[in-house]
């Protein structure tokens, strides 16, 4: 990622400054099995805490590929799944007020298990499966909090 700082004229005619923070797109993927969800769990550093979410990223030096291809991608290298079938639900700006960066959500269907081949930075990274309810229940008791994982869920929800 790169950060930068943007001279800017506003509407008005006064000055300003725009912070952006330039990240290539990513991919938001929601691993479904009939009524079970498959959730990544990691450290966030800017946050100082572990974060359940679907499994997401970005391809290795800010690299621009297909966003199915990245999905495809992202769900092995995290969990092991391989999806059968991959159906696009739509896109997100991550926070658009100070990022660049796009995401594309992908329901990951007809699932077979392998081993997962995570980057050196997800060596903690744990996985789980658990049903929609499970999964809603988490999001109103607070342990699920990441914004992508929620608004790709209401995504799903809106399919």
């Amino acid at each position: 990622m790169t950060v930068r700082e943007d001279a800017i004229r506003r509407p008005d005619g006064s000055d300003g400054i725009f912070g952006v923070v330039d990240k290539p797109t990513a991919a938001v993927v929601i691993p479904l099995d009939g009524d079970r969800l498959h959730l990544v769990e990691q450290f966030r550093y800017p946050v100082g805490e572990r974060r359940w979410e679907f499994p997401m990223g970005t391809a290795p030096e800010r690299a621009e590929i297909d966003p199915a291809e990245l999905a495809a991608r992202e769900l092995a290298e995290e969990t092991g799944l391989v999806a059968g079938r991959m159906e696009l639900l739509g896109r997100l700006d991550i926070a658009p007020g100070m990022s660049s960066q796009r995401e594309h959500v992908f329901l990951a269907t007809e699932l077979t298990e392998g081993p997962p081949s995570r980057e050196q930075q997800e060596q903690d990274m744990r996985a789980e499966w658990c049903t929609t309810a499970e999964f809603e229940r988490r999001v109103r008791d607070g342990g699920i909090v990441d914004a992508q994982t929620l608004a790709a869920y209401l995504l799903l929800r809106l399919r």
